[in-house]
């Protein structure tokens, strides 16, 4: 097997954990139908912590998504 291809593979799980992972330290919102047409958003503000990791956990997903593309459509072969 190519070693790249094997690598990605091993990448791939490891975002797929840590996106689980960080998934799960966001804080419960608790807005119910408050949520709807972003009222909640008026009253609530986020803070720095929330915010980085809102971005820590963009960044694992969008890696993720990229990692997903090159594997499913053949970029690197087995």
């Amino acid at each position: 097997m190519n070693p790249l291809y094997i690598g990605l593979l091993v990448l791939e799980v490891l975002l797929a954990i840590g996106v689980i992972l960080l998934v799960l330290l966001h804080p419960p919102k608790g807005d119910g139908l408050g949520a709807i047409g972003s009222a909640a958003q008026v009253f609530s503000g986020k803070r720095g912590a929330e915010a980085g990791l809102d971005r820590v956990t963009w960044t694992f997903v969008g890696l993720f998504m990229l990692v997903c593309v090159i594997l499913g459509f053949g970029f690197v072969t087995p």
